[in-house]
């Protein structure tokens, strides 16, 4: 069974730094693609960041140069790390997994499976 595992959502001022983590379990994690998405209430989840095995990233605009992704294959996790972050980035942010191994997609329909979510909040 496939399980992504957030953490380390919460509050944080705007222009400070958050760190959130993906715990991956149950799949072949350096075969997978690994995502950020969010979705802020009311919105549809958008594609913040994902990164492929060989560590290949894209970014949305609206965070380039701010936030970070990162993974770790042997640990199986996905870090994201928000620097800067802005009272728009508030939302319930989602880690997803890709099976496409080494094409970036950025739609949530290409991603086959979704942790449950952790809330960041920033303030103004």
């Amino acid at each position: 069974q496939v399980q992504l595992v957030e953490s380390g959502g919460g509050w944080v001022q705007a222009g400070g730094s958050l760190r959130l983590s993906c715990a991956a379990s149950g799949l072949t994690f350096r075969s997978y693609v690994m995502g950020w998405f969010r979705q802020a209430p009311g919105k549809e989840r958008d594609f913040v960041t994902a990164i492929s095995w060989s560590g290949n990233t894209k970014y949305a605009d609206s965070v380039k140069g701010r936030f970070t992704i990162s993974r770790d294959n042997a640990k199986n996790t996905v870090v994201l790390q928000m620097n800067s972050p802005k009272p728009e980035d508030t939302a319930v942010y989602y880690c997803a997994a890709d099976r496409r191994t080494n094409v970036i997609l950025t739609t949530r329909f290409a991603f086959d499976y979704w942790g449950q979510g952790t809330q960041v909040t920033v303030s103004s």
